[in-house]
This record gives C-alpha cells, sequence and structure tokens, in this order.
C-alpha cells in the first residue's frame, strides 16, 4: 500500500467534495484544515474541479487533495495536472485504471460485485471504493462479498453518515469512509465554512471517539494499593479486583502496585482505534512512547503519550 493511502486510513473518512465555484476553493479546504480534516476528494462532477484542485493543491500543502468521479484517461491528466495526490472512481474502467498504474498515480476503482474485486486483484490494487455502499446493500453486502478476499481493503462510499460510518469502521476491511455530509454543497454554495468546520471536527470527533477509561492512582506497593482501593469501595461502593500489577476499584480508578509513569499517576483514554488516535495526535505534535507498547494479536492495544497532564501520564486505550 502507498503512503497517500496509508494516510487516508490513518484519517478514517474522506470528504467527498462537489464545488461549482472555485473561488469557494481556500475557504473549504481552510474550513476542512481549521476542522481537523485534512483531506479532500474533489468531484469532477463540475467545472469548477480541476482549478478547485489546482489552488488547493498551491496554497495549503497540508491538506492531501484528490480527485473523484473520474471517468475518463482525459481527467486523470487534468487533474494530476491540477496536484491531486489521488485518483478516485465510482466504477472499475479499466482504461482509466490501467492509466493510472502504468503511471504510478494512486487509484481507489470503484467496486460492488465479485467481479470487480478480481478486476482489481488481477492489477494487484490493495485498496477499493465499494460503490455506492448503502444502495448497493450496505455493511452485510460487503461483509459477504468480501469473504473470499484476503487482505483487500475496502472505501466504502454513497450513503455514509456520522450515524453509520462507526460499523463500517469496525469492519477490519474497511481502510476508510468517503462521505459528504459534513460539505454539502449547499453549505459550500452559501458560504457557510463555519459549519463545515463544525461538521468536520465532529466527523474526526467521532471517528476517533475519545473518551475516558480510568484513572489510574500510583503506589508504591501493593499494600499500600490495596489500603487505596478498599477506601474507594468503603466510600463510594467501587468492588476491587485484582490484577497483576494493579488493583481496580469499579470500572473508573486503576491503583498501581509500584510506579507507573506520571508523578501522580496515569489518565487512560480510550479510542476506536489506537493508528488513527496515534497519527492524529502526531499532527499536533504528540507522540508516543514505543517502549510501552502493548500488542496482543499483533494489534496496538495500549500505549503512553510523551506528554504529562498536571503531573499525570496519559495512555491510549483501545476500546
Amino acid at each position: 500500500m502507498n503512503k497517500i493511502m496509508d494516510r487516508i486510513g490513518e484519517i478514517g473518512v474522506v470528504p467527498v467534495v462537489k464545488i461549482e465555484d472555485a473561488k469557494n476553493a481556500l475557504p473549504l479546504g481552510k474550513a476542512l484544515l481549521a476542522g481537523e480534516l485534512p483531506v479532500a476528494e474533489i468531484t469532477f462532477r463540475t467545472g469548477a474541479a480541476e482549478e478547485t484542485i489546482k489552488r488547493l493543491n498551491k496554497e495549503l500543502p497540508g491538506l492531501l487533495v484528490g480527485a473523484g468521479t473520474v471517468l475518463t484517461v482525459e481527467q486523470v491528466k487534468r487533474a494530476r495536472g491540477a496536484g491531486a495526490g489521488f485518483i478516485v472512481s465510482p466504477g472499475f474502467n479499466p482504461e482509466v485504471v490501467d492509466y493510472c498504474l502504468e503511471n504510478s498515480i494512486p487509484v481507489t476503482p470503484g467496486i460492488n460485485s465479485p467481479t470487480q474485486i478480481e478486476m482489481a486483484l488481477k492489477r494487484g490494487i490493495k485498496v477499493v471504493k465499494f460503490f455506492p455502499a448503502e444502495a448497493s446493500g450496505g455493511l452485510p453486502l460487503l461483509k459477504a462479498m468480501s469473504a473470499p478476499y484476503g487482505d483487500l481493503k475496502f472505501i466504502p462510499t454513497g450513503g455514509i453518515n456520522r450515524d453509520n460510518i462507526l460499523k463500517y469502521l469496525d469492519f477490519e476491511k474497511v481502510h476508510a469512509c468517503g462521505g459528504s455530509w459534513m460539505v454539502k454543497a449547499s453549505l459550500i454554495s452559501s458560504g457557510n465554512f463555519g459549519e463545515i468546520t463544525r461538521l468536520a471536527r465532529e466527523a474526526v470527533s467521532t471517528v476517533l471517539g475519545f473518551s475516558f477509561a480510568h484513572l489510574g492512582i500510583n503506589r508504591p506497593d501493593r499494600e499500600e494499593a490495596l489500603k487505596t482501593a478498599e477506601m474507594l469501595k468503603r466510600f463510594f461502593f467501587m468492588e476491587e479486583k485484582e490484577g497483576n500489577s494493579s488493583f481496580f476499584a469499579g470500572n473508573s480508578f486503576e491503583i498501581t502496585k509500584s510506579r507507573f509513569p506520571g508523578t501522580h499517576g496515569h489518565i487512560a483514554v480510550a479510542v476506536n482505534s489506537i493508528p488513527r488516535a496515534v497519527a492524529y495526535l502526531k499532527r499536533k505534535g504528540i507522540n508516543i512512547l514505543e517502549e510501552t507498547k502493548k500488542e496482543k494479536n499483533g494489534k496496538i492495544v495500549a500505549v503512553y503519550l510523551d506528554i504529562d497532564l498536571a503531573g499525570f501520564a496519559v495512555h491510549l486505550l483501545e476500546k
């Protein structure tokens, strides 16, 4: 998988944009960046697509810009000439796909049948677009259709929204989702870029799913940890449960039997996907402490961040 596809997977959601006037390109791009959503698929459904891609690519280098609804090789050439980093087609057009592959252009062709999947696999494609996702049968169809095809990843698009995106992203074969609910054409044409920022931020928050998991309290040994756990049980009816390295009091407190990272303890934050959360935090200058990674079945399930929050370390837990 190439770096652009990796980046799209880390973000998790791709705004699919229909824009009528290129004058709105920069306000749109700035609105997406302000909403922490640094990617846009500009569809070739209007005459403004090429110029929009050109302006965004030139003025906003932090935004990953691609071209969607690409139907012909000529459109591929125009999109790449304008600076599009990736190409998305609604169906599997062999002429378009083969041209992109021959010219090392990242391409995500649309599929909704096993025949089209096998056309992609024959060409060594690792990520395809499942379109139109909901109208074709949604997640049940995708699960059934993808079962024989190993490591192939999908980007469902069409009918994806804030209410159903997590159902798709929870499926291990979904790489990311495409959607237009945060960049509706009416919001762009009316200049309501503040609402686009709000909806973009909401989409990112939904995908990441940050939530409080528990508070860790550092104690020097088992005896002191047990005392603290018993106090929480006595005062607040929180049943204690002993683990290998700590006690838990209810679901909200972990009392360690030795000093863990953090002066006072740690704050555990639950997330939908640790890789997506880590990529998001890295864009904000926050990194992980590699030596603290915990893995299960080859997957990271917990990791500490390189930040201190009022004397507390912070670590991520995958839900």
